[in-house]
């Protein structure tokens, strides 16, 4: 199986187009970053009529939010999880004012360590591209034929070309997520605020660094499930540009229908409204309901049955001349 991954992976980087994939993704990491360096400096410009105004007070902003999370916690109805997540919020909240510690601002080189991949959606749509292709590609140059002649069972082989895959696209997270952090490192200071977790017994500062790569897992976490699919579509019906179209298509009206459907409790089951887990860290949770754990089932199911699927139709296709 690793020599098979080997020369999976040696026939990837032999294309020129991994090799642009990879500039691209380089290149829109630093472009993100001297972005969000241009609007920092321009903003900045403001502060000191924001300070004569009484706004930019970091501690009326946390404040505000405290008012808000304890009026959540006094509604009726929540679920177990919700109320321990924010009743852990509520804790660092108050731990913040009580010891006057600001938290990560955006122009704080920290915030973009802790924060992960600045360019996931790059990341995401170059994996796309390759899991539709990796299969499609042998059939639209003629190879397959001489792959499958080889004594080597076809589960294996379409086993090595996943698994490739998936190597892809946590190496561009990699590179994109070590761009940023040099980016960071060039363009912004370090600021005097800190990332602060409830660990379930009392308030600490959390590792910008764990947290990056945490975020980094959690993003990735919605990679697997698309290129996953778009691995499918494109094993059963030989097209990588059908197979791009669907999976792009699924994420971006995926929230759309998601809002359609929320007032409904199959909502909670469909694909995107699980695929995005970062959003049990930045706390935009589009349903009720959902939590962690939750999420990482529902995809887990639909992970098994796209691949179900891709490897019955590779197993079970009669290669014809």
């Amino acid at each position: 199986m690793l020599n098979l991954i080997r020369n999976e992976w040696m026939k990837l980087w032999s294309k020129k187009g991994t090799w642009v994939m990879t500039g691209l993704i380089i290149i829109a990491a630093i472009g993100v970053m001297g972005m969000m360096k241009w609007v920092n400096d321009f903003s900045s410009m403001g502060e000191v009529d924001a300070e004569i105004l009484g706004q930019g007070n970091w501690e009326q902003v946390i404040k505000e939010e405290l008012e808000m999370t304890t009026a959540t916690l006094e509604q009726k109805g929540l679920k177990a999880e919700e109320k321990k997540q924010l009743e852990g919020n509520k804790k660092v909240l108050e731990y913040r004012l009580s010891h006057s510690i600001e938290p990560l601002v955006d122009n704080d080189r920290n915030f973009f360590i802790a924060s992960g991949s600045t360019s996931s959606l790059f990341v995401l749509l170059m994996t796309v591209i390759v899991a539709a292709g990796i299969v499609a590609a042998e059939f639209s140059q003629g190879t397959i034929k001489m792959l499958l002649t080889r004594p080597i069972k076809r589960w294996k082989i379409l086993t090595s070309k996943y698994l490739t895959v998936l190597l892809f696209g946590f190496v561009l997270m990699i590179i994109d997520f070590i761009v940023m952090t040099i980016s960071a490192y060039m363009f912004f200071p370090v600021g005097a605020g800190k990332e602060l977790i409830w660990n379930g017994k009392e308030v600490v500062e959390a590792s910008v660094w764990g947290h990056g790569l945490y975020m980094l897992l959690l993003e990735f976490g919605g990679i697997i499930i698309l290129a996953t699919f778009a691995f499918m579509v494109g094993t059963i019906f030989r097209s990588n540009g059908m197979a791009v179209g669907l999976s792009l298509f699924i994420y971006f009206t995926g929230p759309i229908v998601v809002l359609q459907l929320q007032r409904y409790e199959i909502a909670k089951y469909l694909l995107f409204a699980n695929s995005d887990l970062t959003m049990y860290e930045t706390g935009y949770i589009p349903l009720e309901g959902l939590t962690l754990p939750f999420s990482l089932a529902v995809l887990a199911v639909y992970l098994v049955i796209f691949l179900v699927i891709s490897f019955t139709s590779f197993i079970k296709r009669d290669i014809t001349a």
